[in-house]
């Protein structure tokens, strides 16, 4: 790769969006110069073969099926590349041309693409639509005649070259439109992390002769992820055939990566476009690595029901058997998409994706989240998960985690999880300017140095203990136990708590006349006395309740009961009529045990002690397993690498704060004057 020529043609097609100054924003720059690139490269690929399409094109019979038309047509370009255009025109005839014409022109050159080449221009670039704004601008021929100056001929611009440039482009255009640049552009530093934690440990795997491997990201963008991990394989092995799969929502995004799949040779028709989680392109495709940046934080809820059905249709048989997070946040939903595209043979399959932190703890025992930890961690799938700095992302300085999963794991690593720290300085610096909020990158020597943590799980016994830690995969599970406390009551009639029988809902079934009469009785017992015991108030209530004709029922006899009482510590336990404790669900709590743990070994050390009346409900178990208790994972980072920071000294904080008063005092002072 020559890294001048790429920068050479990068420099003249970044000065063609000077010409759109005015006519367009600068976030709008790419919409023209990105598929201008496009179709020129796609110009210069047909010319040799331009003759003998349409060539062929003429001989196709009336009526042909248009499989087999493409199929004829595609014979004609006699390469592997899946494409073709039968217009009599190209960029040679059209720049030597009425330029009054070149807005006609051109739309009969793309018109005339095969139909999925067509579709990106028309559809996902709406490139109809740029073209019309360039020619009421009036400067449609001069965007034009600078891209007819440009030489994307393959002899001259290898698919590598191109690739590179088109990825330039595309960074440029998402650092001067900052506003939507985090929705299709995953810094590359990030992108490089994920490929080299990927492929570390496949090296020998990926040498020598007739090597395949397939790559897919379910939320492809622009392509970016895909493009550096062909990249990197092909550093490893230049003879290794990578086939990219992807699929990708946004119609921009989308026809950028399949025009970047065309431009550099690859098949075009594995890039789909659509929503993944509910449109599955690739269904029965299995993959040997996957990456992914999915977005963070956003909402299914307007296409829940086609994943709401194949959760409950398909259980465990489909990808989201697992279970279901909230609405609010589908990045789970990703990952089991991912997870169920792993291959089950002896390669098997590798998944590298960044997610925010809720992925990581968001949801109790019992959550869908929860769930969908327990089924990794239970699988013994999670390999590692590494904490980003923050503000490495172009539209949001949240804290991100790389999350490395297998179903091949190694035997070093079989039933252990690494936690790596890579957030603190050691391995950021800050960018000298900011691109909207991103204000710092990863260096080459610190992704060296994470790749490397991860490569020979180093830990505490390494001398790393402060950024890399090993843990059993059941270390971060745990039993959700209920802890119950018994029901304690006083009992008293006065005219505060029968007041509030009036607004009970059993009371107020009563005849105005029934009301008068049951507070009248009630009233008539009105008391300094407080019973301790349930059981001797219910005996003293019933004889009052007898000196009345009105009909109690037990419902209304529960009310009045209930009004009359309050909480007291120091009453006597409340037992049913078997004899039973009953519980004060205002007091029900959980403790979270330690899987590994014996709950009745961990309630009787850290919980009888301190409050001696509790009991556990057995009853409240796991719906999985049938263990007492609900099972839940979760990874709190802050738990395991919470650093003491010793608070400063007082007597240091007030000389600052006197320090502080002074210099307002002066300033006050010369504003005085």
């Amino acid at each position: 790769m020559t890294t001048a020529k790429v920068q050479s043609l990068s420099a003249f097609a970044w000065s063609i969006a000077e010409i759109l100054r005015g006519d367009f924003k600068q976030s709008e720059y790419g919409k023209v110069v990105l598929p201008f690139v496009v179709l020129r490269r796609l110009d210069c690929l047909l010319e040799s073969t331009k003759s003998a399409v349409l060539k062929a094109y003429e001989s196709l019979p009336n009526g042909i099926d248009d499989q087999i038309k493409d199929m004829m047509l595609y014979g004609a370009v006699g390469s592997n590349l899946k494409l073709y255009n039968y217009s009599q025109l190209t960029f040679r005839k059209i720049h030597g041309q009425d330029p009054a014409d070149v807005h006609k022109n051109l739309l009969d050159y793309i018109t005339k693409f095969n139909t999925s080449v067509r579709d990106i221009f028309l559809e996902k670039f709406l490139f109809t639509d740029q073209l019309k704004r360039l020619k009421d601008g009036g400067i449609l021929w001069q965007v034009f005649d600078r891209f007819s100056q440009i030489d994307l001929h393959p002899d001259r611009v290898s698919n590598i070259e191109m690739g590179y440039l088109f990825e330039d482009l595309i960074r440029k255009f998402s650092e001067i439109s900052n506003e939507t640049a985090g929705e299709h552009f995953t810094p590359r530093e990030v992108i490089r992390l994920i490929v080299d934690l990927l492929l570390i440990n496949d090296v020998e795997a990926l040498a020598g002769s007739g090597i395949i491997r397939t790559v897919y990201d379910p939320a492809c963008g622009t392509g970016g992820m895909l493009a550096m991990m062909e990249e990197a394989m092909k550093g490893f092995n230049s003879k290794i055939r990578v086939e990219l799969y992807g699929q990708e929502l946004n119609p921009e995004s989308f026809g950028i990566c399949k025009s970047d799949m065309l431009i550099t040779g690859h098949n075009p028709d594995q890039i789909a476009f659509g929503n993944t989680l509910t449109e599955d392109a690739h269904r029965d495709k299995k993959f040997h690595y996957m990456l992914s940046n999915p977005p963070y934080g956003v909402d299914w809820k307007k296409y829940q029901e086609p994943i709401v059905e194949e959760y409950k249709t398909l259980g465990k048989k489909g990808r989201f058997g697992a279970g279901l997070p909230r609405v609010s946040d589908g990045q789970l939903l990703f990952l089991q998409h991912m997870i169920s595209k792993m291959r089950d043979d002896t390669a098997g399959s590798r998944i590298g994706i960044v997610m925010n932190g809720s992925p990581l703890f968001t949801g109790g025992a019992g959550s869908g989240e929860s769930e969908i930890r327990r089924w990794m961690f239970e699988n013994d799938w999670v390999e590692a998960i590494i904490a980003l700095p923050t503000d490495l992302f172009y539209n949001t300085g949240i804290q991100t985690y790389v999350w490395m999963l297998t179903n091949k794991k190694d035997e070093k690593r079989r039933g252990k999880v690494q936690l790596i720290d890579a957030s603190s300085d050691r391995f950021w610096q800050s960018m000298r300017k900011s691109l909207g909020s991103k204000r710092r990158e990863i260096p080459e020597i610190a992704r060296q140095e994470v790749v490397k943590l991860y490569n020979e799980m180093l830990n505490g016994n390494s001398g790393w203990g402060e950024y890399s830690k090993i843990f059993d995969k059941e270390d971060f599970g745990y039993r959700e136990i209920r802890i119950e406390r018994p029901l304690r009551l006083n009992f008293q009639f006065s005219l505060e708590r029968i007041e509030l029988l009036k607004n009970d809902k059993n009371f107020l079934k009563l005849s105005l006349t029934e009301k008068e009469e049951l507070v009248r009785i009630l009233s008539t017992n009105i008391s300094s006395d407080i019973f301790k015991n349930r059981y001797v108030f219910e005996k003293v209530l019933s004889k009052v309740l007898k000196k009345t004709v009105i009909h109690i029922s037990s419902s209304l006899k529960k009310a009045i009961i209930s009004v009359l009482s309050e909480k007291d510590d120091m009453a006597e336990i409340c037992v049913d009529a078997k004899g039973n404790i009953e519980a004060d669900s205002d007091l029900r709590d959980h403790e979270l045990v330690p899987i590994k743990e014996s709950w009745r070994d961990y309630i009787e050390r850290e919980v009888m002690p301190y409050v001696p009346d509790i009991w556990v409900d057995e009853n409240y178990k796991d719906p999985s397993d049938g263990g007492v208790g609900r099972v839940g994972y979760e990874i709190n980072f802050n738990r395991y690498f919470y650093k003491y920071i010793s608070p400063r000294p007082v007597k240091e904080i007030d000389d600052e704060l006197r320090a502080i008063e002074a210099e307002i005092s002066n300033l006050l002072k010369e504003v005085a004057l």
